[in-house]
């Protein structure tokens, strides 16, 4: 007798998340180590004006892409398992992979582009015209940041949704 969470879209979406781990650990594991290994690199974000949010990104990369990506792939497939009974809503499921994929790209991309402008300008700029120039990027970045979150709160309703009443079953 098949098992309600052998469903082939909801294995598939649960192999995406671990996927897209394995994705984003490579990036962040290669974008850690060129920072560390290549000097020039090294130097401007350590010592340009908003360098450090290369970093930023870099740590997004690694924690919203590597680590919680893992988190979610285990739960999505734990959970099923422990309460008996299938996921609340594949359809959820399938909002919260591509809603967090897009929110954390975002996030990277104006981190990152943030951090190069004003790490560039600040050469020949004053600290308050790359702070007035580097704003919207950030701003941007905080957008997808609250898409990020948004992800993770469809996370937590549908793993809620499905714990509740578990007894029930």
């Amino acid at each position: 007798m098949s098992q309600p969470w052998e469903n082939e879209e909801y294995v598939k979406y649960t192999l995406w998340f671990v996927f897209a781990c394995v994705i984003y650990s490579i990036i962040g594991f290669s974008w850690g180590a060129l920072m560390g290994g290549i000097h020039e690199f090294r130097h401007f974000v350590d010592q340009r004006m908003f360098g450090k949010l290369i970093v930023r990104a870099h740590t997004h990369v690694n924690l919203l892409g590597w680590v919680e990506m893992a988190i979610f792939a285990a739960v999505y497939y734990i959970i099923p398992r422990l309460v008996k009974r299938p996921i609340y809503s594949m359809k959820l499921v399938k909002v919260h992979f591509w809603t967090h994929n897009l929110g954390l790209i975002g996030m990277v991309v104006f981190f990152t582009t943030a951090g190069i402008v004003g790490g560039m300008d600040s050469v020949t700029m004053t600290p308050a015209e790359v702070e007035h120039l580097v704003r919207p990027w950030l701003a941007t970045m905080g957008i997808f940041g609250s898409i990020v979150l948004l992800a993770n709160f469809i996370w937590a309703y549908n793993v809620f949704r499905t714990c509740a009443g578990w007894r029930k079953s």
